[in-house]
């Protein structure tokens, strides 16, 4: 059995990467969504274990000491992480696992899987961005503030991403990410025994 893909979509708040990785589950069920930890407080509509794994600062330090994240930062004064023995199974089992983690993480995670396939969300502009996390209004001014300030520093780190995703709309951006994944599925070098078994039988 080949191994998973390992997806890691980053972007700036507001940019739609939760919606493409929900979208992207049905539109491939194998795809499996890693649920992240973090210490934030839930969000109306938001789901323990299925949106986040929502922990204590005092739990998640000692994952953190224990080096059970493959990657964790702190945002906005709370801490996001990704546990790593889920991720690690799911990929042994040959499901393709999507990580939707920021830039910091992202970079952590480059260091460690240098095989992954690294993908930012773009929105259509920076005034889409702003209005789209106005429009949550979810959070203060001050956090809006921050967001967007953080999303122009993100912005600095596309260049080091495999591929952009533009999410004009949700149901084309679904479709490109979709093409990213076969293309990657038939690189050469993740096809080594196919190509050996194609050889050999000449």
């Amino acid at each position: 059995m080949s191994r998973g893909l390992l997806l890691v979509v980053s972007g700036p708040s507001g940019a739609g990467k939760g919606t493409i990785c929900r979208a992207m589950l049905e539109h491939r069920p194998s795809i499996r969504l890693s649920v992240s930890a973090t210490t934030r407080k839930p969000r109306e509509g938001e789901v323990e274990g299925l949106s986040y794994f929502f922990l204590s600062e005092d739990t998640f330090r000692g994952m953190i000491d224990r080096k059970e994240f493959i990657e964790w930062a702190c945002f906005c004064g709370n801490y996001y992480g990704t546990p790593r023995a889920t991720v690690e199974e799911q990929l042994a089992a040959g499901h393709d696992v999507i990580l939707e983690i920021d830039v910091q993480g992202a970079m952590q995670v480059k260091s460690k899987f240098p095989e992954a396939v690294f993908v930012f969300v773009l929105p259509p502009s920076y005034e889409e961005l702003e209005k789209r996390i106005v429009g949550r209004g979810t959070e203060s001014p001050e956090v809006i503030h921050e967001r967007l300030e953080t999303a122009k520093r993100e912005y600095t780190h596309i260049e080091k991403y495999n591929y952009i995703l533009l999410n004009d709309y949700i149901d084309g951006a679904v479709e490109r990410f979709s093409a990213i994944i076969d293309a990657e599925k038939l690189r050469t070098e993740r096809n080594a025994e196919t190509i050996h078994t194609i050889l050999e039988s000449k």
